[in-house]
């Protein structure tokens, strides 16, 4: 580095520190005074203080002068049987996907119950991701530690969240198989030990990997040593999960639940039956984000669940499109993958999203004004869980008033195992649909022809659903 940039570098640091010491822009005895005038004791201010101190935030704010009855007729609805329940896992996602699959099949077969195993795709979902952070990490071995992509890496070995492209990515190339054929286990339904111990030893590994890199081993040595690493972490796997079928029995049933035959299968015939082979075709994903330009793709690096397969890409919607070809797919009676920020103004216990659920505003004295664009850019909002959209109610005119996911938190949760939402909680907290490419006009089909924006895997838009 030159000696008089160094020197120009040196000096502002010291600046910045001297700067700092002085005080200026610390909280003066002045400044404090007049800050702490906002708290003026009153008996109500106290009255407030005591409520707050000693309850849940969200009962004192739950808005009574919106407790009707809540309206459950829908005008446009897609029949379904059965509530999943991903127990405490993030895999969302993945019971998301299938649902969609599955009530294809209950419609289609007129089955009185039907699931497909999820814990058969999340077995070659982890390690496929351990493949692909691994394989990440080879190709980025010479790159520092600190350098964005291996920090990225290194915080983010394996999670058991995702999004429809793991979906599409994981049984394109696995197939299905009937709960049945594979049920779910302890570490299925409870992920957070099994991923950190896998995480930790694939941190392990990554180091291994650099070091062999920076001795100079060729790309044939490293694949062998990601083989063998990879065989660990196939052995953890099945410690957890079991081992996945190869093949199987299915006993199908009619409406009734009588048997009707016995079939054998692999886990891609019964794909081929009972899901949909063309998961990576027949589907396109929109978005919603207002702090980006709409009518673009954009494509998200490392928005993927195996080393082959494609990063996914999005088109950016304003909301109302999306919302023309979401009520297109509900009345070809066709449920769609659907993700949002869930946790925002949720009643849980009545299973409502609605922004006037809670007035905060009134129980702080002060108001949260920040749009969509605002909270996505200040990483206050953004996709946290992804349900299957299932049924919207029109208005005389045609105009969504709200709509209503089959979710996946079991059938006590909410809604009979549902939630509602407004049509207005949807324009703020709806990030991403999968539709079915036939209900996509072909001007916005036309948009995937562009050559996509590629965004940084640690993009805030696009943390796993």
């Amino acid at each position: 580095m030159n000696k008089r940039i160094l020197s120009v570098i040196v000096f502002g640091a010291a600046l910045l520190s001297v700067q700092a010491q002085d005080g200026k822009g610390g909280i003066s005895p002045a400044m404090l005074g007049q800050i702490q005038q906002s708290y003026q004791g009153t008996p109500s201010d106290k009255a407030m203080r005591n409520a707050i101190g000693n309850n849940d935030i969200r009962k004192l704010a739950l808005n009574q002068e919106n407790m009707q009855d809540m309206d459950t007729h829908f005008s446009i609805k897609v029949d379904s049987k059965g509530i999943t329940d991903q127990k405490s896992s993030g895999r969302c996602w993945l019971f998301t996907g299938l649902n969609v699959m599955r009530a294809k099949a209950l419609a289609r077969y007129g089955f009185p119950a039907f699931e497909f195993s999820e814990i058969y795709p999340f077995f070659w979902d982890q390690l496929e991701k351990s493949n692909l952070f691994l394989q990440g990490i080879i190709d980025t071995a010479d790159k520092p530690l600190d350098d964005k992509t291996v920090e990225w890496l290194l915080k983010h070995p394996l999670s058991d969240g995702g999004t429809f492209t793991g979906v599409a990515d994981i049984v394109s190339k696995y197939g299905l198989v009937p709960k049945s054929a594979m049920p779910e286990t302890n570490s299925s339904e409870n992920t957070a030990r099994m991923a950190n111990l896998i995480s930790l030893k694939l941190k392990e590994y990554a180091l291994q990997l650099r070091n062999l890199a920076a001795e100079g081993a060729k790309p044939a040595a490293l694949e062998k040593e990601k083989t063998a690493m990879l065989g660990t972490v196939y052995r953890m796997l099945v410690l957890n999960l079991g081992v996945p079928p190869t093949e199987f029995d299915y006993v199908r049933t009619d409406a009734q639940g009588n048997p009707v035959e016995t079939e054998h299968h692999t886990p891609m015939s019964f794909l081929e039956k009972y899901g949909d082979k063309q998961l990576l075709t027949n589907y396109v994903m929109l978005m919603n984000d207002p702090s980006r330009e709409y009518y673009k793709c954009y494509e998200i690096d490392y928005d993927r669940h195996r080393y082959d397969g494609k990063n996914w890409t999005y088109v950016n919607l304003p909301v109302e499109d999306i919302k023309q070809m979401a009520i297109a797919s509900l009345k070809d009676s066709t449920m769609m993958y659907f993700s949002c920020d869930v946790g925002k103004f949720l009643d849980s216990e009545r299973g409502l999203l609605d922004v006037k659920n809670y007035d905060y505003e009134s129980l702080m004295g002060t108001t949260f004004g920040m749009d969509k664009k605002q909270r996505i850019q200040t990483f206050s909002s953004g996709s946290s869980h992804a349900m299957t959209l299932m049924a919207v109610d029109l208005d005389k005119d045609g105009k969504p008033v709200k709509w209503m996911v089959e979710n996946s938190w079991g059938a006590d949760s909410g809604y009979k195992g549902h939630l509602i939402m407004t049509d207005e909680w949807f324009d703020e907290y709806m990030f991403r649909l999968v539709v079915e490419t036939k209900y996509v006009p072909a001007k916005i089909m036309e948009l995937f022809k562009q050559k996509p924006v590629r965004l940084p895997a640690w993009d805030p838009m696009f943390a796993n659903d």
